[in-house]
Formats: structure tokens, sequence, C-alpha cells
């Protein structure tokens, strides 16, 4: 049994602490993307990512793309920008910029074009990954380690065995002094009264209420059945809402909620304190986790009983299975095999502890399979304003 309480990072000019030094490239549109993809492909650990919306200033795209920038996993930055969008380059760079990394813009209308640009921003990179070859990993506490948890593709096994262990291992982490987010929160229907019970203070259980039952109320508006799951889920034998639920919150542990930590059109919070948190946001998988890097997760743990493949541009993602065939299967895809538990050959503690000491590994370095196979996922959660705005005027 491991006792570690510690990690390697790398140290951030803000003091905060990274579990990786990614180079990225953030393009401000699509429009820009195919000119950073090439920058990024010329350079090698360089990771090109982008926001699909659109070109104009939204409020909520333009903070999750500056928390991406902000985050520690990301050693440097270069922004590229086409020159006639709303959300421009320059304004993710000012958003980005006083965290104190490494970070240059280019504007593919300003430079003349699309090869001088990847021409300009390949020269950038390269300088930017010698700077970054020269740092080195330290030690941190785990006060400076901030774990994502996160779900996909459940099925029966999910709430019996992933998600369980899963929150061993958050428990230990919130107990060793680190910070754990989960969010989901269509998925939490059902379940209000239990983690409000858990909450800190008043004005959090009254939070964790208010958020959940937006999101249903963004369900029922959108014409799907707040108690909907996926085929996928109900062919893994969960068979309503409320259960997936009952399983899906298990991946938080039992320690008490800090807080509510809130992702809209207002504001993108940051906890305050080390301790476990909810997450404000959407049930997909990517944007959720994308989420999460926003607001300065720095690993992720995944449970998945169907076999998500899910990886992250900047996150490391740790797979866990409960399901025993699922890990034989797609063992390409995961790392933790809670089918053991299913199986009779291991406990939730004993899965916990395997958790635990995976992941101050992976934050100290080691590569998860997602990693190897190279998946870098990203997708920026968005919620459409206009709706938003009818939402709150309707009665329900």
């Amino acid at each position: 049994m491991s006792n570690a309480t510690e990690f390697w990072g790398y140290l951030r000019p803000d003091g905060q602490v990274g579990t990786r030094n990614h180079l990225l490239v953030l393009a401000a549109g699509n429009c820009a993307y195919e000119e950073a993809r090439r920058m990024a492909a010329a350079v090698p650990g360089a990771v090109a990512v982008s926001q699909w919306h659109h070109c104009t200033r939204d409020e909520m795209v333009e903070r999750g793309m500056i928390g991406i920038g902000r985050n520690p996993n990301v050693g440097a930055v270069l922004v590229v920008g086409l020159g006639c969008e709303s959300l421009t380059a320059e304004i993710l760079f000012d958003g980005i910029q006083p965290c104190g990394k490494p970070i240059a813009q280019v504007v593919i209308q300003e430079v003349g074009g699309s090869l001088r640009a990847i021409e300009a921003g390949t020269r950038i990179l390269r300088e930017m990954a010698a700077e970054l070859s020269r740092q080195r990993r330290q030690p941190f506490p785990l006060s400076e380690l901030t774990v994502a948890v996160e779900c996909g593709g459940s099925d029966a096994t999910s709430g019996l065995a992933a998600n369980p262990a899963v929150g061993n291992a958050a428990d230990r982490l919130v107990d060793a002094g680190a910070t754990v987010y989960f969010g989901e929160t269509i998925e939490m229907t059902g379940t209000e009264h239990i983690l409000a019970r858990r909450a800190v203070d008043a004005k959090t259980a009254q939070d964790i209420y208010d958020i959940i039952q937006e999101q249903e109320n963004f369900a029922k508006a959108s014409g799907i059945p707040s108690r909907h799951i996926q085929q996928g889920n109900m062919d893994g034998g969960l068979t309503t809402i409320e259960e997936k639920s009952l399983g899906a919150i298990l991946k938080g542990g039992t320690r008490p909620i800090q807080g509510v930590l809130h992702y809209n059109r207002t504001q993108l919070e940051l906890p305050a304190r080390p301790g476990l948190y909810i997450q404000e946001g959407t049930d997909s998988d990517v944007p959720s986790v994308t989420s999460m890097a926003a607001a300065g997760a720095t690993v992720t743990l995944f449970t998945s009983g169907r076999g998500s493949t899910t990886g992250h541009a900047i996150l490391p993602v740790i797979k866990v299975t409960g399901n025993p065939a699922t890990y034989e299967w797609l063992n390409d895809n995961m790392d933790v095999n809670a089918g053991k538990i299913i199986l009779g050959q291991a406990g939730i503690t004993d899965l916990g502890q395997e958790i635990y000491d995976l992941t101050l590994r992976v934050a100290s370095g080691e590569k998860t399979k997602a990693e190897i196979l190279g998946f870098e996922d990203f997708l920026i959660y968005r919620v459409d304003p206009v709706a938003q705005n009818l939402l709150r005027r309707c009665e329900w």
C-alpha cells in the first residue's frame, strides 16, 4: 500500500502546478484552425485546439478558452486568429498573459496569408519548445493537484464498481489535501437531497438544487425528457435516470462538498481552497472534461462501463471500467480494471488505493492509454444565450 502524498509537477510563474508541459496552439475560431493545426504538426509536442461555435464574441466561450490557456498543464501558448473575428486573438492573448507563461500571437490577415502565418507560427513554436524542454519536474504536495472526475458510457457495473472505486480514490485525494471536481449536472437528477446534505453551508446546498433544476429545465425545453438515458445505458442494464444518477454521484466520494463552481455566461469559478466541488455544466463527456480543465483541473479520472475512448488535448485521462468484459475487449483504452470487484477478486477499497496510486504516478508523468494513443479530444461548452434568457422567464 502506498501512502504517497506528493507528486512531481511543473511550477508555473503564477504559482500553479501542472502535471503536463503542453505547447498549446489556441485558434481563436475554426476559421484559423487549419493554420493552427499545421503549425502544431510541424513542432513535436505541440497541440492545436479551437472552438467551433462561431466567431462572435461569446462570453462563455471566451472564458473557457482563456481558462484553457491559463491551465497549468499548458507551458506556453501561441494564439492564432484570422483577423476579422469578434473573439480576437488579442482578447485571448490579454486574458492569458497575466499568468506569466510564454505567450505569443499570430493573426493570419495581418501577416499576409496562410503560408506566412504558418511559417511565423512554426518559428515561434520552435523557440517555445526549446524553452519548455529546459523545464524540469519538482516535488509538490497534493494541495497543488486538482483532479476532475467524469463518467461516460455507463452500464450497470458503473454504479456497483467503477464509480465507488473512483469515489474511494477521491476521498483519499481530498484527505491528502488535493482538490477534486465532479460535474455532469443532469446526471444528478433525483439525488439533489443526498448531495445537498453533504454541502458545507446553506448556500452550497441551495446552489446544488438550483443547478440541477436549471439543467432539467433545459432538457424539457429541448424536447428531451429529463429522465432520459442513452440507448447504450439501457443496453448496459440501466433503467432510469435516477438509477444512473445514484451510481454517477458515487464517483465524487463521500467528503463534504465545499461549493458549486459556476460556469456560465457570467463566470468561470475556481475553487477557493482544496476539497471536493461540483462544477455546473454539461453531461457530454468531452465538453465536461474541457470545462473542468478550464477551471484548473490537471488530471481526469474517467469511468466507463461500456467503454468510452475519450482522451483530452491537455489533460491525462485515466480510464476506469467496472465491467471485466470491457476491460478485456477494449484493453487498448482502459487503464484500470475495477471489474475485479464484480468478479469478487478485490474490494472497493483495494481498487480505490490502486486508482489513487495510479493518479499520483500519472500526475508525475506516467502516460495513460489515451495519451499513448495520441487522443486529443477537445470541445468548449456553450449555453445558447437566447435559450437561457427565455428559459429564465418561463414558469415550470
